[in-house]
C-alpha cells in the first residue's frame, strides 16, 4: 500500500509541477520503459494493489507493483539503450508504448519495431560471453556500437532480420568486438514460414552503412559462415573494421560492397571482400586482406569493380587464388594497389588455373591507379583479362619470379604453363601511363595477347619496360631437346603496333613476336638483349619510329615460321624512322620473304662469324629511298647479300681483303670531298653494304679506313654530321657506280 501511495505521489507531483513529454517506468529488472505523457489514458491498480495497469494510446501493459522501482518524467528520446552485463541485460526503452518491443532471454536480446518512426537509435554497450542481439524493424534504423563485446556460442553475435537500411555507427573512441559460435543453433522460422538467414557473425538482411571513428573487431568462427554479411549491400564510410577470421568470406555483401573511407583489415579462409552478384566500388580508405586458402579471392564480385581511390594491400598465398577479381568490367582509375601472390598454378582437367593478382572476365581499364604486383608462386600472373585490357594513365609495376612447368594438355600431349605480366584473350591497348614488368620465372613472359597489342597514339606516349630473364621450359637433351615455352618479352597473336612511347626490353628469348604483323609507327623501342629481336610474318618501320635491337640471333626476322631458303611470302618493310640492329650470332635483317625500303635509316652491326650475315633475304630486297648500312663477316662471296639489282636506288657492297678491326672506321667520300658514309663497326668486319639517295653514277668515290670523327651524332656506329679525318685511303684511284649494286674491293 505504501508503494502504491509512493507511485501516486510521484505521478501527481510530476504532472502538476512539470509539463514533461515522457513518463519513464523504472523496473527492478534493470528495464526502463517510456510512455508518452500525452498518450497516457490511465494508470490504475488491481483491487489488492499488487498490479499496476497502464493504458497508453493503442498499447496497454501491466506490471506487479513490486517490480516497479520508480516512475519519473523527462524529455522525449529516440534512443534505445541496451547494456550487456555478463549474463544479464539493462534496457532503457523510451519507445516501449510506441511500437518498439525488447524481449530478453538471458543475454539474448530481440528487438521488434513496428512503429512508423524512422531512424530510431539502438545503442549497444557492455560485454557478454553468451548473448546476442537480433533486430526486426519495419523502418530504417540506426545501430550505435558503443563499446559492446558480444560472444554468441551458438549463432550470430548480431543478427539484423530487417530488410531496411541499418546505419551502424562505431562510436568515437570505442572498441567493439563480435564473436560467433563454431556451430549455429537451428534458424528461426519467421511468421511467413521462412527460415531466417543467419549466415554471418554480424548479419543483416538489409543494407549496412558504417560510420564513426571507433573500431569493430569480428572473430568469425562459425562453420560455413561469413564474418560480416548482408543480403543487400555493405557500405563503409568511416571507422576501423578488423576481421580476424572467417570460415567463409570476411565481408560479404550480396548486392555489393562500397568503401569510401576508413580502415578495413580482413583475414579469411574464403574471399576477403566479396560483392556477391553486385559491384565493388572503392573510392577511399585503407584495405588489407590476407588470404591463404586455395581458389579464393582478396576482393571479388560478379558484377563491375571500380577502384578510384584509397590504398589496397592484398596478400594471396593460396594455389590458383586471385587478388582482385570481377566477372564484369573492372576500372582502376585511382588509388594505390599493392598485391603479393605466392600460390601456385593448378592443373585441372588438363587445363592450368593460375594464381593471379588481378583477374577480370571482361574488360580491364587502368586509368590512374598505381599498381604494384609481386608474384613468387609457380607461374603467377600479374594482370589478366578474358576480354580486353586498356591503359590510359597510371602505373603498373609487376615483378614475377615463379617458375613455369610442363603439364599434359590431353592424355598424350605435353604443354607448358608459365607466368605472364599482362595478358588478355582479346586486345590490349597501352595508350599512356607507366608499365614495368620483370619476370624471372622459366618460360615467363611480359605481355601475351590473343588479339592485338597497341602502344600509344598520336597524343599519348606510354613508358614501358620489360625484362624476361628466365630459362625456356624444355625436355630432353642434346639434339632431342623440345622447347615448350620461351621467356618472350612481348607475344601477340594478332597485330602488334607501336604508335608512340618509350619501350625498353631485355629478354632471354624473343623481344617482340607476333603471329600477324609488327608495325613501328612512332616512339622509341630499345631491345637491349634478345635471341630474336623482332619476329613476325610482316614487319613495318614507318614515320618517326626509332627501333634499337640487340640480339644473339636475328635482329629483324620476317618469317611465317616455315624456315628454309624458300620465299614464304613474309615481308620486312622500311618506309621511315631509324632502325639500329646489333647481332652477335644471327642475321641483322632476315626475311624469309622480301624486304622493301623506301625511306628511313637502317644501321646493321652484323655478326662476328659465318655463316650468319648482315642481310639475309630469300626474296627481293628492293630499295628506293632511305639510308642503309650493314656490316658482316667473311661468309663467302655468295653468302654476302646486298639490295636487289632491280632496285631504284644505288648500293655499294664493299669487300675487304682481310677482316677489319672493330676499331677501324669505314668511310666513303666523293671526289668533291663530301662525306657520304662514316661507319664504325663494333666487331671485326669483312664487308659493308651501303645505300643512300646521295649515291649516283656521275661521282667518283673513295674508301678510307681508320681515322677519327670530330662532332656529329653517332647512331649505332653510323655518324651524321661531324668531321672525318686521318684515315687511310684504300681505293687510290677511286671507283664509280657501274650498276645498281656495285661491288668494290678495298
Amino acid at each position: 500500500m505504501r508503494r502504491n501511495l509512493f507511485i501516486f505521489l510521484c505521478l501527481g507531483l510530476s504532472v502538476s509541477l512539470f509539463s514533461q513529454e515522457k513518463m519513464y517506468i523504472h523496473k527492478s529488472d534493470n528495464i526502463t520503459l517510456g510512455a508518452p505523457v500525452s498518450e497516457t489514458d490511465s494508470i490504475y491498480f488491481s483491487s489488492d494493489g499488487g498490479i499496476a495497469y497502464f493504458k497508453v494510446g493503442n498499447y496497454s501493459a501491466e506490471y506487479s507493483t513490486s517490480s516497479i522501482d520508480s516512475i519519473t518524467f523527462g524529455n522525449n528520446s529516440d534512443t534505445v539503450f541496451i547494456t550487456f552485463n555478463g549474463s544479464s541485460i539493462s534496457v532503457f526503452n523510451p519507445l516501449a508504448f510506441e511500437g518498439v518491443f525488447v524481449t530478453l532471454n538471458g543475454a539474448d536480446v530481440s528487438v521488434s519495431s513496428i512503429t512508423e518512426t524512422r531512424d530510431i537509435y539502438y545503442s549497444l554497450s557492455g560485454t557478454t560471453t553468451d548473448g546476442s542481439f537480433k533486430m526486426y524493424s519495419d523502418k530504417r534504423y540506426n545501430l550505435l556500437l558503443n563499446g559492446v563485446n558480444i560472444t554468441n556460442p551458438d549463432g550470430p553475435a548480431i543478427n539484423l532480420q530487417s530488410d531496411k537500411k541499418a546505419s551502424v555507427t562505431l562510436m568515437n573512441g570505442t572498441s567493439n568486438s563480435l564473436t560467433d559460435g563454431s556451430t549455429y543453433a537451428s534458424a528461426v522460422i519467421n511468421a511467413s514460414g521462412e527460415t531466417e538467414d543467419q549466415s554471418a557473425t554480424f548479419f543483416s538482411e538489409g543494407q549496412l552503412l558504417f560510420s564513426g571513428t571507433g573500431s569493430l573487431t569480428i572473430n568469425g568462427v562459425g562453420s560455413e559462415q561469413h564474418a560480416l554479411g548482408s543480403d543487400n549491400y555493405i557500405e563503409i564510410d568511416e571507422g576501423t573494421i578488423t576481421v580476424n577470421s572467417a570460415v567463409k568470406d570476411g565481408i560479404h555483401g550480396k548486392d555489393g560492397v562500397i568503401v569510401k573511407a576508413g580502415t578495413v583489415k580482413v583475414t579469411a579462409t574464403g574471399d576477403g571482400i566479396d560483392g556477391g552478384g553486385g559491384y565493388i566500388d572503392i573510392s577511399g580508405g585503407n584495405i588489407t586482406t590476407i588470404n591463404a586458402a586455395a581458389d579464393v579471392k582478396g576482393i571479388s564480385c560478379d558484377s563491375t569493380m571500380i577502384i578510384s581511390g584509397g590504398t589496397i594491400n592484398l596478400t594471396i598465398s593460396g594455389n590458383q587464388s586471385k587478388g582482385l577479381a570481377s566477372s564484369q568490367e573492372m576500372t582502376l582509375s585511382g588509388g594505390t594497389i599493392i598485391i603479393k601472390t605466392s600460390g601456385a598454378a593448378v592443373v585441372e582437367n588438363y587445363d592450368p588455373s593460375y594464381c593471379t593478382a588481378i583477374k577480370c572476365d571482361s574488360t580491364i581499364t587502368i586509368s590512374g591507379a598505381d599498381i604494384t604486383i609481386t608474384g613468387t608462386g609457380a607461374a603467377n600472373k600479374g594482370i589478366s583479362s578474358d576480354y580486353n585490357l586498356n591503359m590510359t594513365s597510371g602505373k603498373a609495376k609487376i615483378t614475377l619470379s615463379g617458375a613455369g612447368a610442363t603439364y599434359k594438355s590431353s592424355s598424350t600431349a605435353t604443354d607448358a604453363y608459365y607466368g605472364t605480366g599482362i595478358s588478355a584473350d582479346g586486345n590490349i591497348g597501352i595508350l599512356a601511363g607507366e608499365v614495368n614488368i620483370l619476370n624471372s620465372g622459366s618460360g615467363g613472359r611480359g605481355f601475351s595477347v590473343d588479339g592485338t597489342l597497341t602502344f600509344g597514339d598520336n597524343s599519348n606516349s606510354p613508358t614501358v619496360s620489360i625484362t624476361t630473364s628466365g630459362n625456356s621450359i624444355t625436355s630432353g637433351s642434346g639434339r632431342n631437346i623440345v622447347s615448350y615455352a620461351e621467356p618472350k618479352a612481348i607475344k601477340s597473336d594478332l597485330a602488334l603496333t607501336i604508335n608512340n612511347g618509350t619501350i625498353t626490353i631485355s629478354s632471354n628469348d624473343d623481344g617482340m613476336k607476333s603471329e600477324a604483323s609488327i608495325t613501328f609507327n612512332g616512339g622509341t623501342v630499345t631491345i637491349s638483349k634478345s635471341v630474336e629481336g623482332v619476329e613476325g610474318p610482316a614487319i613495318y618501320v614507318k614515320n618517326s619510329a626509332i627501333v634499337n635491337i640487340a640480339a644473339s640471333d636475328d635482329g629483324f626476322n620476317a618469317t611465317k615460321g616455315s624456315g628454309g631458303e624458300n620465299n614464304d611470302g613474309s615481308t620486312l618493310t622500311i618506309s621511315g624512322g631509324t632502325s639500329s640492329v646489333n647481332v652477335t650470332g644471327g642475321d641483322g635483317m632476315d626475311s624469309n620473304g622480301s624486304i622493301s625500303m623506301t625511306g628511313g635509316t637502317v644501321i646493321v652491326q652484323g655478326p662476328s662469324s659465318s655463316p650468319e650475315v648482315g642481310i639475309d633475304c630469300n626474296g627481293d630486297f628492293l630499295i628506293s629511298g632511305g639510308t642503309l648500312v650493314a656490316s658482316g663477316p667473311n661468309s663467302g662471296t655468295n653468302m654476302i647479300e646486298a639490295t636487289s639489282t632491280s632496285s631504284a636506288q644505288y648500293c655499294i657492297k664493299a669487300l675487304a681483303t682481310t677482316s677489319s678491326s672493330s676499331t677501324n672506321i669505314f668511310h666513303i667520300q666523293d671526289g668533291a670531298g663530301k662525306d657520304i658514309c662514316t661507319f664504325n663497326p663494333v666487331r671485326s668486319t669483312y664487308y659493308v653494304v651501303f645505300s643512300s639517295p646521295d649515291l649516283n653514277t656521275s661521282s667518283t668515290y673513295y674508301i678510307y679506313t681508320g681515322g677519327n670523327v670530330t662532332g656529329g651524332t653517332n647512331t649505332n656506329g653510323f655518324y651524321t654530321g661531324g668531321s672525318y679525318s686521318g684515315g687511310t685511303l684504300k681505293t687510290a684511284t677511286g671507283f664509280t657506280l657501274t650498276s645498281k649494286v656495285t661491288s668494290v674491293n678495298y
